[in-house]
């Protein structure tokens, strides 16, 4: 079926193909002419065969995001599709930004329950704010150390033991 977004592609497409200039340049592709884009007749009694892809377009905010590079268009434009799914991993789009992004949060945020749960199930206190601190950090890797010592420390404080003697002068 086509959709609300395919029809505003289709009409930004057929009005101002100059737009999509970078795109069809970065593809190695000659950029469209005005006269190849025509509208498309709703009469399901066409003769003629007729192939309608809509669902194409959902890969040309992309296209059009890696074609604009670090013009000041492409920020509007990243404004614009904030909230679609990335489909060319690997080039830094927003897409593709918010969606490792949300996988890192996740990962955050199981690695900080497990903390928690291993501090609880070994009968340790956890206090307001190591509680805190171990939910707001994102880096992986700090998680995973603080959850190696939730294994082995006496008191919920201990798992950051070595950066209290990090912070302290010698």
């Amino acid at each position: 079926m086509v959709t609300a977004t395919h029809e505003a592609s289709h009409r930004l497409f057929q009005e101002h193909p100059e737009a999509l200039a970078p795109v069809f340049e970065a593809l190695g592709l000659p950029p469209p002419m005005k006269t190849e884009f025509h509208e498309l007749s709703p009469d399901t009694t066409e003769i003629r065969p007729m192939e309608r892809r809509a669902d194409v377009t959902k890969y040309w905010f992309e296209v059009v995001e890696v074609g604009l590079e670090s013009t000041p268009a492409r920020e509007n434009w990243r404004k614009l599709m904030q909230n679609f799914v990335t489909h060319f991993p690997g080039h830094g789009t927003l897409f593709e930004e918010k969606y490792l992004e949300g996988r890192r949060e996740g990962k955050a945020e199981g690695k900080s329950e497990a903390i928690l749960r291993a501090l609880k199930v070994r009968g340790l206190t956890v206090p307001d704010d190591v509680r805190k601190r171990i939910t707001g950090c994102t880096d992986l890797d700090t998680l995973a150390t603080w959850f190696d010592r939730s294994l082995t420390v006496s008191e919920a404080e201990g798992l950051f033991a070595d950066e209290a003697e990090e912070t302290t002068p010698s």
